[in-house]
């Protein structure tokens, strides 16, 4: 979500802001939704109060403090910082412990890369400290650069370029008619997550993968490079897990389950998400020795990056030695967990989190994160004191081991999955945070509440609020009039749907609990992510140095758990989740028929092409094989199940309606205990206990990362994918899957109508 906004495009939002209207949080306001008149008020009250007491020198504090040395998992600085923000919790007032789980956790043993010819070099595979920069002389803290979940290797084979490593790049080597089948391949950072290009490479045939930042991507040529600018500079090198997450998150032994003492691990010879071939990370300055020796044809235009030479994609003649080695060890990770008992719903439990384990000191990502987190813990304790009591319990976590592959998160939630399937109301989740725009994902059911608690927190920078903001930066970035005229009326700013890449996946993929991820960006260069340069020098140069976001960030999310938490009725909009659900089935049904009509016409130019060649009787021709067109899909059933969600969620915004009506006197007055019970199961009703097809760990059925994008969403990714893989008989059989989870929406929705309208009577 990071981009550089130009100069053009500051002066022409500012210029947009200065004619919009100001809206402040003092203005007066209808009822929030789901509160009556009376309880509305006292809920602004006390989120204004909260919104008072988060400080940027506390956040300030916080960061330094736990990117003060590197805290990888398994790290002495790992546990000392969990226990010091458990004392943090406890020091206010919230009831706090500590949950472990061992969890395996790879380390490099022996890494080589070798360029056996023409001119021999070998990779130093170091990031070297920056003068004036503290914490990057760490070097007997700081972890190798390395990709963790790599399988073991010793390779030595040519060398062949596959620009980003992703499906469509492969599909362009083969119309180049280059094979990387017994190769060694290197891809660059970027366009997927970094766990598909080993995984892509390793089915087309390649025994290596070597991943390089490109300066293209986040170098000089964005800007300049650390120390001076914000930007990667030669040596810096990205770190990460390269586990096949698409698969499934966690610990790769303790697959469905938490991985507490005694639990039931596989054999490392049984685990399916390590890569099948060895991988390892580079700088651009590593990588240009073997980039320029390549020969062979050149790069396709948008292969080529900002490196001092023409790309070719070889093979030829280069030739590499790899060795890939680590220590397959089992770590500790220490999840902090804090709660606030809710006083009238406390088996409604509303979650927020973000983690605090980094590749190194990692003040970015997640320190500026996480202590708005802590910021806003300390902010509710304060409010505790001051009579305020939720409704609803809360709990805060930090999680451990995010980094390697959602360990903590997903450990924890798999260990309480029984009781967070019957009591989880919604997770909030943040990562790394940095300066500019709200960016907002989710389940779409919190639609509508995110962008009210968007439109009462104020911009830090700007005399409007947050929402305002992030509106006219959309109409900015609209490329036509006539988009710029949609994004004016549309009375709300879109949440996106959700992939995977942060803490939030094992709440909803996995539990079908109502999510959300926020976080701020925009304004920020980024390329120290995952290197040993992502510090507190770093940040507080380049990115929020002020830390003024990170107080933004503490409001919009603290103010999201309060008003879930005390509201009288949870704050659901199925019409957005209604109206968002039938855009995404004409999409695929779009993508059915391109696909269709795609191979008609190309059987149709082979045809054509035949009877040319056919028509010279001096030469022999064997005609080119045809890809069968695929049958027509049947989406009637989806369509009847959009009709049946669409009428289910009028008839709830009917009685939503009515109970709002006179003040909401129907809310104070009323048992909604009923009501809330089926709102909570919404999203539930959204998971399939199969699971997607080849992936059953991820149940929901309306959102998930692609099995080829790894981050990235797909949404109905069981049709969707079954299309772009021309599995036609599993894309009809999704189709049924996909429906019936719809339909099944529609009767709980229908239920909480009929609660609902009982309640108004």
């Amino acid at each position: 979500m990071q981009f550089k906004p130009s100069i053009m495009f500051g002066l022409l939002v500012s210029l947009l802001i200065s004619q919009l209207p100001l809206q402040t949080v003092s203005a007066q306001a209808p009822n929030l939704a789901g509160y009556s008149q009376q309880s509305s008020t006292a809920e602004r009250d006390w989120e204004q109060k909260f919104r008072e007491i988060p400080t940027t020198e506390n956040i300030r504090q916080y960061n330094q403090r736990l990117s003060a040395r590197p805290h990888n998992v398994g790290s002495p600085y790992d546990k000392d910082n969990a226990e010091w923000i458990l004392s943090q919790f406890k020091s206010w007032g919230l009831d706090a412990q500590i949950e472990t789980f061992d969890v395996l956790f790879p380390t490099p043993k022996t890494r080589k890369l070798e360029l056996l010819g023409p001119k021999p070099y070998t990779a130093k595979l170091v990031e070297p400290p920056v003068p004036g920069d503290p914490t990057s002389s760490q070097q007997s803290e700081q972890l190798p650069t390395y990709n963790a979940y790599s399988v073991d290797g010793d390779v030595t084979a040519p060398l062949v370029y596959v620009n980003y490593g992703i499906p469509k790049d492969y599909e362009q080597l083969d119309r180049m008619g280059i094979s990387v089948r017994g190769a060694i391949v290197i891809a660059r950072y970027g366009q997927s997550w970094r766990g598909i290009k080993p995984k892509v490479a390793a089915e087309h045939g390649a025994v290596g993968c070597i991943i390089y930042s490109d300066p293209r991507d986040d170098g000089y040529f964005e800007g300049d490079v650390f120390p001076q600018g914000a930007y990667r500079n030669s040596n810096g090198v990205q770190r990460g897990s390269v586990l096949d997450m698409p698969v499934y998150a966690g610990d790769p032994l303790t697959p469905g389950i938490g991985s507490t003492p005694g639990a039931k691990r596989l054999a490392l010879k049984d685990v399916k998400v390590f890569t099948k071939i060895p991988v390892m990370p580079i700088s651009y300055g590593d990588a240009q020795p073997f980039l320029e020796q390549l020969t062979g044809p050149v790069a396709p235009e948008g292969w080529r990056g900002a490196l001092p030479f023409t790309y070719h994609v070889g093979p030829g003649p280069v030739k590499v030695h790899m060795v890939v080695a680590s220590n397959w060890d089992q770590k500790p990770i220490y999840d902090v967990i804090a709660r606030i008992p809710g006083s009238q719903y406390p088996d409604e439990w509303v979650i927020r989190g973000n983690h605090h384990d980094a590749w190194v000191n990692g003040s970015q990502d997640p320190v500026s994160g996480t202590s708005p987190l802590m910021e806003e813990a300390r902010a509710l304790g304060e409010l505790l004191k001051q009579g305020w009591k939720p409704k609803r319990t809360i709990i805060y976590a930090a999680w451990d081991g995010e980094e390697p592959g959602l360990l903590g998160s997903t450990e924890w939630a798999e260990t309480h999955a029984d009781e967070l399937r019957q009591h989880a109301v919604a997770y909030i989740n943040s990562d790394a945070n940095s300066r500019g725009f709200l960016f907002a994902g989710g389940s779409h059911s919190l639609q509508t509440m995110l962008n009210d608690v968007a439109r009462d927190v104020p911009d830090p920078e700007r005399q409007m609020s947050i929402w305002q903001r992030r509106r006219a930066r959309d109409i900015t970035q609209a490329a036509t009039d006539d988009e710029k005229e949609k994004v004016r009326d549309r009375k709300y700013v879109p949440v996106q749907a959700l992939g995977s890449g942060s803490d939030y996946t094992v709440f909803l993929d996995h539990l079908g609990v109502a999510s959300a991820n926020l976080g701020f960006g925009g304004e920020d260069g980024g390329g120290i992510y995952h290197s040993i340069y992502d510090d507190f020098y770093w940040y507080t140069h380049f990115d929020d140095p002020q830390f003024i976001y990170g107080r933004a960030l503490a409001q919009v999310a603290g103010n999201s758990v309060m008003r879930l938490a005390d509201a009288d009725l949870i704050p659901l909009d199925f019409m957005a989740f209604s109206d968002t659900v039938k855009g995404y089935a004409d999409d695929v049904e779009k993508l059915a028929t391109d696909e269709r009509n795609h191979i008609v016409e190309e059987n149709k130019e082979l045809d054509e092409g035949d009877q040319i060649a056919a028509s010279d009787p001096t030469k022999k021709y064997v005609p080119p094989a045809r890809e069968a067109v695929p049958p027509y899909l049947n989406f009637a059933p989806l369509k009847n199940a959009l009709d049946a969600l669409s009428h289910s969620a009028e008839r709830y915004q009917h009685a939503f309606n009515q109970v709002a009506q006179n003040g909401g006197a129907a809310l104070a007055k009323g048992s909604l205990a009923a009501v809330n019970a089926k709102l909570i199961e919404s999203e539930r009703a959204l998971t399939a206990v199969q699971g997607l097809p080849n992936r059953p760990w991820f149940e929901h059925q309306i959102y998930a990362p692609g099995f080829y994008t790894g981050y990235g969403v797909k949404t109905l990714p069981g049709i969707r994918e079954a299309i772009e893989q021309k599995k036609w008989q599993e894309a009809d059989r999704e189709i049924g899957v996909v429906a019936n989870t719809l339909n099944n929406e529609a009767t709980i929705i229908d239920s909480a109508a009929e609660e609902l309208e009982k309640v108004g009577k």
